[in-house]
């Protein structure tokens, strides 16, 4: 049975072996981890939070923010109890605040499910979850990789990917979402875009960012 550490061990031989740049990085780096969970809401919830914030000011505020509530993580009941202030107190932005409640009244009246959500193809679970309020492409991006754990996910629009790839392949100038498509499509890195990625922030000692 193959896992899924055999899966990234055999992305990464296959990018070494046809992209002799990513090669290097490779060779020189540790595997990168993928571990899925099936906690979409809350990572969700988390991910607005999060966003255009330093790890450590978003480890800060979602700590206060779960302390509002009984619960380990806040149901989405949990979530519309608490007004809009209550949240700025814990160091939300009124937009933010805005919208987890959106998402929560989403999941509540059904238009945001995620059952099915394995069965989507990347792209229409990208459709499906940037209707939600203060959820974009590369949030979801994110959220295919980080969270359902796939294994080719090309977030054009990081900035870390953006310098990672201009530094890495030599480029005059930092790539836009085609030129990255069309390297990636040139370097045969599928189906395995997500370890690219990953050996690309590893170049810049990076994480993923806006």
């Amino acid at each position: 049975m193959t896992t899924r550490a055999d899966e990234v061990r055999q992305g990464a031989e296959h990018l070494a072996s046809v992209d002799p740049i990513l090669g290097k990085v490779i060779q020189g780096g540790a595997f990168p981890t993928f571990v899925p969970h099936t906690k979409y809401y809350q990572e969700l919830v988390e991910s607005i939070i999060s966003q255009q914030l330093s790890v450590k000011a978003a480890a800060s505020i979602l700590k206060r923010f779960n302390e509002l509530f009984a619960a380990d993580f806040p149901s989405p009941e949990d979530i519309l109890m608490q007004d809009i202030e209550t949240y700025r107190g814990v160091g939300l932005s009124r937009q933010k605040a805005s919208y987890i409640r959106d998402l929560a009244e989403k999941v509540l009246d059904g238009s945001v499910k995620f059952d099915h959500l394995d069965s989507l193809t990347n792209q229409e679970v990208i459709d499906e979850l940037v209707q939600i309020k203060g959820v974009g492409v590369w949030t979801v991006h994110m959220f295919l990789m980080f969270c359902m754990g796939r294994l080719d996910v090309l977030p054009t629009g990081d900035l870390g990917i953006r310098n990672g790839i201009q530094k890495l392949y030599g480029l005059k100038e930092r790539p836009g979402d085609a030129e990255i498509e069309k390297l990636a499509k040139k370097h045969k890195w599928h189906p395995y875009e997500s370890i690219a990625s990953w050996y690309v922030w590893h170049s810049l000692d990076n994480k993923p960012m806006l």
